[in-house]
């Protein structure tokens, strides 16, 4: 996400390297290259300007440390002004109420059903009973879509099909969700357009019989500066609490997330990043900022892999690793947590200063696809001692998975550099074990 807008904004600080100093020409020149980018990124004009005055105005009123150069300086202050753009911080969404009552608007074909799913299931794994409810009654298969997204992330669907009425159906769900237990009850809503007042007066009827402990405005974020036109049109009309941002994994400018903020005053709460359930994540200003500037997110890193990864799994791993006893079923394993983590692509860009790197690179999840398909073509014995693997059994293999007799050697010869690493770290070699990792230090 954010590929051109980090890539511009990258190249505009460029400029001030090698620069001793900060000077009122070479801030003039670089504050307009950001501007520049970030009004092309579908940035509202006035918060580009906004946002780009007052960067100049606080570079301007620093002094260039020794240790630090013009460079870097622009580059926090660039880095607080986009935290601050787009919040300042996280904020929580917010549970009341039994069951607490969640109501989801938007346009047209924004994604909100999925997000629906997706929340639902956000919500299941924080221990929450989650109930669906199918108010939707305009769009044909709205309800068999939300059960086939209900039953993905096991959550039940309260719908009424013959009934055309949201706010009975509504009503009858918050009782229904009530009778059960349930502490969630999230209300997926039918699309419909601003410019339909029926359609408004039916949203903003809901509101106003649910009283939902919180309304959320779903935006596509590839339709750019319309998104912020529009949420501003609905906040109007359903004084909502939070945005979701859909669809940033796609070929988006980036533009609402940075305006929507500050046009609207409503926080972005949740961005969606992919079509499967799990890709859905808390909006952190600060983290998007450092994203947007090619810093990284490590802190998102960790939260998937503690998110993916079994606490048992992990401490059984390590106990192996430390008696040298790690084998192919282990590495097969490990495959499994990195693939429920999210896109590859996305993860990797988490990394600092990785992101650029691989801007332009083809990874998804089928990278992964050949190297499983090897493992899974070995015996029980092979994976366990990959040593017996002699020339017939990698032809065997090779034929087995779809995939060349190099390609299970070049496996084999990354699998062995890796449990020497392993062996050297458990052995105090860990100065040895980073040397062999540096192509640089050979």
């Amino acid at each position: 996400m954010f590929d051109n807008l980090s890539l511009k904004i990258d190249k505009a600080i460029k400029n001030l390297k090698g620069q001793g100093s900060i000077s009122e020409i070479n801030v003039a020149s670089t504050v307009k290259e950001i501007r520049r980018a970030l009004v092309d990124a579908d940035v509202n004009f006035k918060v580009a300007k906004d946002v780009t005055d007052e960067i100049r105005q606080k570079a301007l009123g620093q002094n260039v440390l020794t240790a630090v150069s013009p460079g870097q300086l622009l580059t926090k202050i660039t880095n607080d002004e986009l935290t601050r753009l787009m919040g300042g911080q996280n904020e929580d969404i917010k549970l009341t109420g039994s069951p607490a009552v969640v109501l989801i608007s938007g346009l047209q074909g924004s994604g909100k059903t999925t997000f629906s799913g997706k929340f639902a299931r956000y919500l299941k794994s924080q221990g929450k009973q989650v109930m669906l409810a199918a108010c939707d009654i305009y769009r044909p298969a709205a309800i068999d879509q939300l059960k086939v997204i209900g039953e993905q992330v096991g959550v039940e669907v309260y719908a009424e099909p013959e009934n055309k009425d949201a706010v009975k159906i509504a009503k009858a769900a918050v009782k229904a969700a009530k009778d059960q237990g349930k502490s969630v009850l999230i209300i997926d809503t039918a699309g419909r357009l601003a410019v339909d007042e029926e359609m408004m007066n039916e949203i903003a009827n809901l509101k106003k019989t649910l009283n939902p402990s919180e309304t959320l405005f779903v935006v596509d974020s590839m339709t750019g500066q319309d998104a912020v036109n529009t949420a501003k049109t609905f906040n109007e009309r359903l004084d909502f609490d939070g945005v979701v941002l859909t669809k940033l994994d796609g070929d988006t400018r980036g533009g609402a997330a940075l305006s929507i903020r500050q046009v609207v005053d409503k926080p972005i709460k949740f961005i969606s990043t992919g079509e499967k359930m799990d890709a859905l994540e808390r909006f952190h200003p600060d983290r998007m900022a450092n994203r947007i500037l090619g810093m990284g997110d490590v802190v998102s890193l960790v939260e998937r892999a503690q998110q993916a990864y079994d606490e048992e799994e992990a401490r059984i791993l390590s106990k192996k690793i430390r008696k040298n006893q790690f084998d192919f079923n282990d590495f097969l394993s490990q495959l499994q947590q990195i693939k429920k983590m999210g896109n590859l692509k996305d993860l990797v860009g988490m990394i600092p200063g990785v992101g650029k790197m691989v801007k332009d690179m083809d990874i998804d999840d089928d990278s992964l696809k050949p190297i499983e398909a090897i493992i899974r073509s070995m015996t029980v014995g092979e994976r366990e001692s990959p040593e017996i693997l002699n020339g017939s059994r990698k032809k065997r293999i090779a034929t087995g998975s779809g995939t060349t007799v190099t390609e299970v050697n070049n496996l084999l010869k990354q699998f062995g550099d890796m449990k020497k690493m392993m062996k050297m770290m458990n052995k105090g070699g860990g100065k040895r074990a980073l040397s062999a990792m540096n192509p640089f230090g050979r």
